[in-house]
């Protein structure tokens, strides 16, 4: 708990997580009224894409939405991994300090 709030107190990343939630949120509104999918599908499709897994099980029919998803996933992929970047340093940093232990005093 103590980890996230640490997060939430850094302006790098709220920026990057206000950033990530608005750029999945553009992806998901387009591909559920654009190509009709359903809102759980849209979102799905733009995690995955953002995120470079790709499975590849759903993909855009419309020439609007292959076009879309280009510049989407140029524009995206670059802020997600420095989404994870953000993530992955303040996470080392804080599990690479020692911990601090009360130590027993003797009598």
């Amino acid at each position: 708990m103590k980890t996230i709030i640490t997060f939430v107190k850094d302006e790098d990343y709220r920026k990057l997580l206000y950033s990530s939630f608005f750029m999945l949120s553009i992806g998901c509104i387009f591909y559920h009224f654009i190509e009709g999918w359903s809102w759980i599908d849209a979102i799905y499709f733009s995690f995955i894409s953002l995120t470079t897994v790709g499975f590849g099980d759903i993909t855009p029919s419309t020439d609007f939405g292959k076009i879309f998803t280009i510049f989407y996933l140029t524009a995206g992929i670059g802020l997600i991994l420095s989404f994870i970047d953000i993530l992955f340093k303040h996470y080392s940093k804080h599990e690479s300090k020692p911990k601090k232990h009360n130590d027993l005093k003797e009598k």
